[in-house]
């Protein structure tokens, strides 16, 4: 049996209305819902506007095995946080921009990140700690669906996009 800790993933980015369908059947294979303990999701909970933000209280080796692929092979950023396991895996976060390899942060169970002193001493300088942290701190976009409608007439561009409206955290 897998090690099994609490996880949770914000989603973002566009999609058009059949690959929502199958995030959705991905998401609920899953076993996620909109809180902790929480009623499994379905598709008349995603709110508009706002990533899709989910959690599960026991996810094996805290990955989302279907989930995360899915979303890196249609391009939607996301971050998953994970707890850790006693003498297995320290908590950590996922950072997934909507392109190139997803990047992993050490965290703390409050999903705090942490850094120790060997990778201060790799990373090297102040400025690019403090862009480390940046990093780790990714603001998820908002799930837009094709046909969504448009409700962000004066918010920020998000990733150099300005279709996705402004920029959301995963909570």
């Amino acid at each position: 049996m897998a090690d099994r800790v609490p996880a949770f993933i914000a989603i973002g980015g566009r999609l058009d209305a059949a690959l929502f369908s199958e995030l959705v059947e991905t998401v609920q294979a899953e076993g996620l819902s909109l809180d902790w303990g929480g009623e499994p999701f379905e598709p008349e909970h995603r709110q508009i506007a706002e990533p899709l933000t989910l959690y599960a209280e026991n996810v094996a080796w805290g990955r989302f095995d279907a989930l995360e692929p899915f979303c890196v092979a249609h391009g939607l950023p996301f971050v998953r946080w994970a707890g850790g396991c006693p003498g297995q895996w320290s908590p950590e976060r996922i950072v997934y921009r909507g392109s190139g390899e997803p990047a992993s942060y050490m965290v703390d169970e409050s999903d705090r990140v942490v850094i120790d002193r060997y990778h201060v001493e790799q990373i090297g300088s102040v400025d690019a700690l403090l862009s480390y942290f940046e990093g780790a701190g990714f603001d998820v976009p908002p799930l837009v669906l094709a046909g969504d409608p448009d409700v962000s007439a004066d918010r920020e561009t998000v990733a150099g996009d300005p279709s996705l409206g402004e920029k959301a955290s995963h909570g």
